[in-house]
């Protein structure tokens, strides 16, 4: 997986963005610090990011699973545990 990084998009603070395939990403937003570069490869479980508060008055979390473009409901895509 590829993981563009960055603070591209306002609203979102230092953006992370994991490619998983040509259909599928997704997207983590308000962190304080990024622990990985634009196109280095990631694997699951890996630490991607330190959680911030950009943008809101407490730590947050911003996370969005994209399809073709789409938002998508994350719950089809997670563990069920």
């Amino acid at each position: 997986m590829h993981s563009p990084s960055g603070s591209g998009l306002v609203g979102y603070g230092r953006l992370i963005i994991v490619k998983h395939n040509e259909n599928l990403l997704s997207a983590y937003g308000h962190n304080s610090k990024l622990l990985v570069a634009e196109g280095e490869v990631v694997s699951k479980g890996d630490n991607i990011a330190k959680m911030g508060n950009s943008g809101t008055n407490r730590t947050a979390l911003y996370f969005e699973i994209r399809k073709d473009g789409k938002p998508v409901n994350p719950m089809h895509y997670l563990p069920r545990n």
